[in-house]
């Protein structure tokens, strides 16, 4: 599907492609090989590795769904990959350039037949994002003895981002808003409250804002931390909206048992733990009790990659539209 959202003075076309993602997927040369979805479907071991968190999703989901399932086979979970790509029309000639990958889910209902919508934003990444963090900011803090944030840090991504999620190509796809459902920091302490939510579980307070929380904040997201029922640790959920009231139960599992999933498999240390997370918690790469999923994940590849696309966005997207982008972000309003 093909759908221009009018910016001013130019004219930004969005295109979103679908791929199944199941046993058989294989990445293509299009996508973005930072994806942990995409690591985990090379290799010898690329169908097992597959199928296994495929397992893993649908058996985690039907734990959660337990209502009326008594044998927890009821749902099954199918996965999107939704690829979305953005064309700006300006003096360079119009490009078919790579913006966002995301997982949608899909819930099919074995017992009535009923095929439920999930929810988009899982596993989100971003050719621009990897920019800014893999180049942007590690340019800046060259040889600087303090760390510190470039002016306007995230705003470009962030605007990108409202001008997708609110285009006619977003809301022709999607009913819902996304969630974005990461892992909780390593250098934050996290709190448990006495809130316990149905389907996300108890709630915890962090101590203080990450640089990953800001630059969302730029997406017009706002984060809630929950640690699901028989999980290990919090998640963080950066939504807009309401999260507690905007979504159903099943729609919020979908995003669970999806995300847990990977995270169990490239953070064990953290989800895949032997231990649970107490009520001050805070997580550590380096924690040793932990186990390991039968899938392989190549960690060290993902960042090495990580490098490579933000340079590749730099070359294809940053530099040859700087002129562009600066003059349309100057004039979106970000609120």
């Amino acid at each position: 599907m093909e759908t221009t959202q009018n910016t001013i003075n130019y004219d930004f076309a969005f295109t979103l492609n679908s791929t199944c993602l199941d046993e058989n997927y294989s990445p293509s040369n299009e996508t973005r090989l930072t994806t942990n979805f995409a690591n985990l479907a090379r290799g010898a071991n690329r169908q097992q590795n597959l199928r296994n968190a495929l397992n893993m999703i649908n058996n985690r989901f039907n734990a959660l769904a337990h209502l009326d399932n008594p044998k927890a086979d009821r749902y099954l979970v199918e996965l999107e990959i939704i690829t979305v790509t953005m064309s700006i029309d300006d003096k360079n000639g119009s490009n078919n350039l790579p913006l966002i990958e995301v997982l949608k889910t899909n819930i099919f209902d074995r017992k009535t037949g009923q095929h439920i919508e999930g929810v988009a934003g899982n596993n989100f990444s971003s050719y621009v994002r990897d920019y800014d963090f893999s180049i942007l900011l590690i340019e800046y803090n060259k040889n600087k003895s303090d760390f510190c944030i470039p002016e306007n840090f995230g705003d470009l991504h962030g605007k990108l981002y409202k001008c997708f999620v609110n285009s006619t190509a977003y809301k022709e796809y999607f009913k819902m808003s996304p969630i974005i459902c990461l892992s909780v920091s390593s250098n934050k302490t996290y709190t448990r409250t006495e809130y316990h939510h149905p389907v996300l579980g108890f709630e915890y307070l962090q101590d203080q804002y990450s640089l990953t929380d800001e630059y969302f904040s730029k997406m017009g997201l706002k984060v809630r931390f929950f640690m699901p029922h028989n999980s290990v640790a919090p998640m963080a959920f950066y939504h807009s909206g309401d999260l507690l009231a905007d979504y159903t139960d099943l729609g919020l599992i979908s995003s669970i048992s999806t995300m847990e999933t990977f995270q169990k498999i490239y953070r064990p240390e953290i989800y895949n733990a032997n231990s649970v997370a107490g009520k001050i918690y805070q997580p550590n790469l380096k924690h040793e009790d932990y186990s390991l999923t039968r899938v392989d994940y190549d960690r060290e590849e993902r960042s090495r990659l990580a490098v490579e696309q933000g340079k590749y966005a730099e070359e294809q997207f940053i530099k040859p539209h700087k002129g562009v982008l600066e003059q349309w972000s100057a004039n979106f309003d970000l609120n």
